[in-house]
C-alpha cells in the first residue's frame, strides 16, 4: 500500500487520504517547466492524461475539432432523413420522450427546431408511476394511429413489442444498453448499440439528438436550404449531459464549455424563468447544472406531472414559462420533503446491512419512485460503492440504481433481468432502472453484488480521500483558480481538484445549526476562507470547533466567491486531520 499523503492515515472523518504518485508528480513538474503553467493546474491535467502538447487544446478545446462526425453512428443518415421528410411532407410528428431532463432537453431541441423550421410535434411523457419508463404499447398504438413518424428519445432502445405495435414508422434517438437484437424501428441510433465501437458511448440522449440535427442540416444544406442555428441550442444539451451525470470528457466537456457559454446569455425564456425562480445570481457553472436547475426540471417527471420539465425548455412564450417554472420549483421543495425521509429510512437499512459489500441497496414498502434514483446517489456517495434503491408496491419493486467510476451497472442490470431475476432493467453504466418482484429481490441483489465484484465494485477502500496537490493558503489566488477552471468544467469522470492545505492554524465559528465557517493560515500574512456545510451533522464541525491551538491539515475544493462586488477565494472543505 502507498503511504498515506501527509500521513493521514485516519482523517476526522476516519477516512485514509491518498495523492498523486511519484510519477505524476514529476510529470506535473515537466509540465510546469515546459509551459510555464501553474504547478497546481499541471498536476491536475496529468490526472486527467494531458501531456503538454496538448495541453493547450485542452485548456480552450473547439468544438468543431471535437464533433464528431455524426454519420459514424450506425442509421444516422437514415434518421435523419426520415425527419426531414416527415418535415417537407408536413407529416404528423410525434416526440415520445423520457421522464427525465436528458428526455425533456432531447424533446425540446426537436420541438425547438421544428418550430424554427414552421413546423410543430405532439409531445408525450409517460407517467413514470402509471406507465413507467419508456414506450408502452397502449400509448404507441394511440400515436401511431394519429402520426405519421414517433421519434422516441431517451428511450425505446430495449422496447421491441410497443414499437412493433406503433403501426407508424419510428425512430430511436437513445443511448441506453443495447440488446443483441434491436427493435423494429426504421432506425436506431446508439453509440451504445451491440454493434457501435463505443468510441461515443458517453453521449446522453440530447447529444445523439444534436448530431442528428447536425446531420439534418448539412442534408438541407445539400438542397440549399439553411436549418436552424445549433450552437444556440447547446444550452440545452449542456443542461442534459450534466443532469444524466453523462462523463464530462472529450465531445462532452466541449458541449458543456458552448453550452454554458449559451445559457449565459438567458436567451431561452424556459431556463431564464427557472434560473430566476432558483435565485441564480451567478453565471451559471456545471454545479448550477447538476444541483440547481436539473432537480427543478426533474421534479414533474419525479412527483407531478411528468411533460412539464419538457414544456418549460421548449416553450417561447415568458408567461407560460414563468408559470411552468414557479410550478417546477413548488415540486422541488415538495420532492425534496419527500427525498429527506426514504433517504433516512434507506441509509439506516443500508448501514444495518453495511457498507462494506460490492452493492449497497434498499428497499420498502411505500417509497416514491420518484426519489428512489437520488437517495440511490446519497447512498453511493456515502458508501463510495454501487447503490440500488426500490420502493414496493402491490408486491412489485421500482428501482433505481447509481453507480461509481469503472463499474458499468446498466449491464450488470440488464444481465440480471435476462436471467429472470428482475421483471426489466437496464440503464447505462453510471445508472439503471429496474422493476423486481418483491419475493425475489434478496436473490436479484445477491446476484447483482455478485455481477459488480466481478467489475472491481468494493475494491476501494470506502474511506481513500484522492488529493491532488498540496498548497499554501497564500497560493490560493483568484488568477490560479480561474485558471483550474479552464481544465473544467468538472463533473462526472472529471472530478474538481480537491487540495490539501498541510499544518495550519484556524480559526471556526459557527453558521446556523449545521455549517462551519473558518479562517485559516499558515503563520505569515495569508489567510484563506473555508466553509463547511453540514458539518455538525458528522464529526468535522464539533472537532474543528474545539481543536484550539492546535494546527490541522486541511482538504477541499476551491472556488470563487463573488459578495458585495468583491471576489474572493474560498475552500469547500470536505475533510481534516489533526497535524
Amino acid at each position: 500500500m502507498t503511504r498515506a499523503f501527509l500521513n493521514v492515515e485516519c482523517s476526522l472523518t476516519g477516512r485514509r487520504w491518498t495523492g498523486p504518485g511519484i510519477e505524476a508528480e514529476r510529470l506535473a513538474e515537466a509540465m510546469a517547466q515546459t509551459t510555464r503553467l501553474p504547478l497546481a493546474l499541471c498536476q491536475t491535467l496529468v490526472a486527467r492524461g494531458v501531456t503538454p502538447a496538448e495541453a493547450p487544446g485542452f485548456l480552450a478545446p473547439q468544438l468543431r475539432d471535437l464533433l464528431p462526425d455524426p454519420l459514424s453512428l450506425r442509421d444516422m443518415g437514415a434518421a435523419a432523413a426520415r425527419f426531414l421528410q416527415a418535415l417537407q411532407n408536413r407529416q404528423r410528428i410525434a416526440i415520445f420522450a423520457d421522464y427525465d431532463v436528458d428526455g425533456g432537453a432531447s424533446a425540446a431541441l426537436l420541438i425547438v427546431w421544428l418550430r424554427a423550421m414552421g413546423a410543430q410535434a405532439t409531445l408525450y411523457i409517460p407517467d413514470r408511476i402509471d406507465e413507467g419508463y419508456g414506450p408502452n404499447v397502449a400509448a404507441m398504438q394511440a400515436l401511431g394511429a394519429a402520426h405519421d413518424l414517433i421519434l422516441c428519445v431517451d428511450c425505446g432502445t430495449l422496447s421491441h413489442e410497443p414499437i412493433a405495435a406503433a403501426g407508424c414508422d419510428v425512430v430511436v434517438l437513445d443511448h441506453h444498453l443495447g440488446a443483441e437484437t434491436l427493435p423494429p424501428a426504421l432506425a436506431v441510433v446508439n453509440p451504445n448499440r451491440q454493434d457501435e465501437s463505443g468510441d461515443l458511448a458517453h453521449l446522453c440522449a440530447a447529444s445523439v439528438v444534436f448530431l442528428m440535427l447536425v446531420e439534418a442540416n448539412r442534408q438541407l444544406r445539400a438542397t440549399g436550404t439553411q436549418g436552424p442555428d445549433l450552437m444556440a441550442m447547446l444550452d440545452l444539451v449542456a443542461l442534459a449531459t450534466v443532469a444524466d451525470v453523462a462523463p464530462l470528457i472529450g465531445v462532452n466537456r466541449a458541449l458543456v464549455r458552448q453550452g454554458l457559454k449559451v445559457m449565459a446569455r438567458r436567451e431561452r425564456v424556459g431556463l431564464r424563468a427557472l434560473a430566476d425562480v432558483a435565485r441564480m445570481d451567478q453565471a451559471p457553472s456545471a454545479y448550477a447544472l447538476g444541483f440547481v436547475l436539473g432537480p427543478r426540471v426533474n421534479a414533474g417527471g419525479r412527483i407531478g406531472q411528468a411533460d412539464l420539465g419538457a414544456r418549460l425548455l421548449a416553450t417561447d412564450n415568458p408567461a407560460e414559462a414563468a408559470a411552468l417554472a414557479a410550478r417546477l420549483d413548488q415540486l422541488n421543495t415538495e420532492r425534496r420533503e419527500i427525498e429527506t425521509r426514504v433517504r433516512d429510512e434507506a441509509m439506516a437499512q443500508a448501514e444495518a446491512r453495511g457498507f462494506d459489500a460490492p452493492l449497497v441497496w434498499a428497499a420498502a414498502e411505500g417509497w416514491h419512485p420518484g426519489v428512489v434514483g437520488i437517495v440511490a446517489s446519497r447512498l453511493k456517495e456515502a458508501a463510495h460503492r454501487p447503490a440500488v434503491v426500490i420502493g414496493f408496491e402491490d408486491g412489485i419493486g421500482k428501482g433505481s440504481g447509481r453507480s461509481v467510476s469503472g463499474v458499468d451497472l446498466g449491464a450488470a442490470v440488464q444481465r440480471l433481468a435476462a436471467e429472470g431475476l428482475l421483471i426489466k432493467g437496464g440503464g447505462h453504466k453510471m445508472a439503471a432502472g429496474l422493476t423486481v418482484a418483491q419475493d425475489r429481490v434478496q436473490a436479484a441483489m445477491a446476484r447483482l453484488s455478485e455481477l459488480l465484484a466481478r467489475q472491481g465494485a468494493g475494491s476501494e477502500g470506502p474511506g481513500d480521500l484522492r488529493l491532488d496537490s498540496l498548497l499554501m493558503p497564500g497560493a490560493a489566488t483568484p488568477e490560479l483558480v480561474e485558471q483550474i477552471e479552464a481544465a473544467g468544467p468538472f463533473g462526472a469522470q472529471a472530478p474538481a481538484p480537491r487540495f490539501a492545505f498541510a499544518d495550519v492554524a484556524v480559526s471556526a465559528r459557527r453558521m446556523g445549526d449545521k455549517h462551519l465557517r473558518l479562517t485559516l493560515g499558515d503563520g505569515t500574512s495569508s489567510r484563506l476562507e473555508a466553509v463547511a456545510f453540514g458539518a455538525f451533522d458528522g464529526p468535522l464541525g464539533p472537532a474543528l470547533e474545539q481543536t484550539g491551538h492546535r494546527r490541522v491539515h486541511l482538504a477541499g475544493r476551491l472556488e470563487l466567491n463573488h459578495w458585495g462586488g468583491r471576489t474572493k477565494v474560498q475552500l469547500r472543505l470536505e475533510d481534516a486531520a489533526i497535524a
